[in-house]
């Protein structure tokens, strides 16, 4: 009996959403910057700024800004202005 190494892995769909704003808080909540949602995933997210800023490697990310609660990330990569991040 042989089994094929080589099987696909079927990947969830990105969910595109189109420069959505949001915010993430840094210092414990004590500074809000303004940014834009490009598209998320069950385990993480992709960001862009509209400023050229150093954004940390972890912060607070608010998915739905209408709601007080925020998703902890990390930074894994950066991309000028974009950035992706997972969600701790």
């Amino acid at each position: 009996m042989t089994v094929d190494a080589k099987t696909k892995v079927q990947r969830e769909p990105r969910r595109q959403l189109n420069k959505r704003p949001t915010w993430m808080t840094v210092d414990d909540g004590a500074t809000r910057i303004d940014c834009f949602l490009l598209d998320v995933a069950p385990g993480g997210a992709r960001i862009m700024t509209e400023a050229a800023i150093d954004v940390r490697d972890n912060f607070e990310l608010a998915l739905v800004p209408e709601h007080a609660r925020r998703q902890s990330c990390e930074v894994v990569w950066r991309r000028g202005q974009t950035y992706g991040v997972k969600f701790t």
